[in-house]
């Protein structure tokens, strides 16, 4: 199992800081925002009435009935809470899905670029990624066509991710719908909808694949409390899917680590149970990561090599740098995205994650879930290293 591209630069820009080196971190997928005072007393309030003892391996029944409200209120979908299963965050959550539904050489069709992790859950519960490779050209989107072309008799699974990381892009209803026309054809294949960055969305509105009723029997959904609410520390992940599902997902996690944390339980039902549509903090928080967004779309742009598109949510840029590739700095050739970050770290102190482990060695990833002074220095470091390539 090859380890977290995303975490490994993060444990080598933390280590150039520790020794004084003014690193600018562009490499982390959380929100840099403190987690609203309401859902923190309700995680107060839970050690006050000594919610302190085991909770049930599924999760407590008002956090499973608060996202069951969740899920009609704001996605239109009936779920009940012998359906939902809460995890240790949104990763664990998957890979309970991987070990209850994959045998060995069972077929995942997995979107390129994908999250890092994806394809190594697969092969960790004996399951065989299909990584169908997609292009800025069309958005990073998978079409109806590949989805069709990937899937044979073997396929279980395919995973789905709208809002991506990490290309930020968002799938539209159209989009949605070719899909699921596809897959209705498929009824032996089951979809795992990556929902996390739902609440992080600009121009295009978030819907999920689990609104068609002719495949919705087949969609586990996947969602948390991790990036909309700026909770990646409590550890609240959590799926919806069919019930035979769900109760599998729920053996091996009584087996593996049981529940989640029961303070961090009662905090979710303070999440869960705003209405997004009526929450300050959200707006301003997605308010700000439009702003950044724009600002280093604007930026990166400027830089000769780097091709840019327009992310519609959650909070990275996935340029392509096709163009710089090849290159060389002092006889070192950038030869992929993991090399092009590398240099970037070591010349422009500059932390970010190269394409190679999403799926796309062409690429980079950049977080803009820091303050818009850093964005702006890292932009002109960026620029200033990369004009040193020859």
């Amino acid at each position: 199992m090859a380890p977290s591209a995303t975490l490994g630069m993060s444990k080598r820009s933390r280590e150039m800081q520790e020794r004084g080196i003014d690193v600018i971190n562009l490499s982390v997928g959380e929100p840099d925002f403190d987690t609203p005072q309401a859902i923190k007393q309700a995680g107060i309030d839970a050690i006050q009435q000594n919610f302190t003892h085991y909770p049930p391996v599924p999760g407590y029944m008002d956090l499973r009935k608060a996202v069951c409200t969740k899920l009609i209120r704001d996605n239109k979908l009936a779920y009940t809470p012998d359906q939902i299963i809460v995890s240790n965050g949104g990763k664990h959550a998957i890979m309970n899905v991987m070990l209850a539904m994959l045998n060995p050489e069972d077929e995942v069709v997995i979107p390129a670029p994908f999250w890092v992790s994806y394809p190594e859950m697969v092969k960790f519960a004996e399951g065989k990624p299909v990584l169908v490779q997609t292009g800025i050209e069309e958005d990073f989107k998978i079409t109806p066509e590949k989805l069709e072309a990937a899937i044979t008799p073997k396929t279980k699974l395919v995973i789905f991710n709208s809002p991506s990381n990490p290309t930020g892009m968002v799938y539209s209803h159209e989009e949605l719908k070719a899909l699921a026309n596809v897959l209705v054809k498929h009824p032996d294949v089951y979809i795992l909808s990556d929902e996390i960055y739902e609440l992080i969305t600009f121009e295009s509105k978030f819907e999920s694949l689990a609104q068609f009723e002719e495949i919705k029997a087949r969609v586990i959904i996947v969602n948390g409390v991790s990036k909309g609410f700026a909770m990646t520390g409590w550890r609240i992940g959590y799926i919806a899917a069919p019930a035979e599902i769900a109760a599998a997902c729920n053996k091996i996690q009584s087996q593996m680590t049981s529940a989640a944390s029961s303070i961090a339980q009662k905090a979710s039902v303070a999440a869960l149970l705003q209405d997004p549509q009526k929450s300050e903090d959200l707006k301003q928080m997605v308010a700000t990561f439009r702003k950044r967004r724009d600002m280093m779309i604007e930026k990166l742009r400027e830089i000769p090599g780097f091709k840019v598109n327009k992310p519609t949510g959650a909070f990275y840029i996935f340029p392509n740098v096709e163009a710089l590739l090849g290159k060389k700095f002092q006889s070192k050739a950038i030869e992929c995205g993991d090399d092009l970050a590398n240099f970037l770290l070591d010349e422009a102190h500059v932390a970010l994650v190269g394409g190679n482990s999403f799926g796309d060695p062409k690429s980079i990833r950049i977080s803009y879930a820091t303050s818009e002074d850093k964005l702006m220095e890292s932009a002109r470091r960026i620029k200033e290293a990369v004009a040193k390539l020859q």
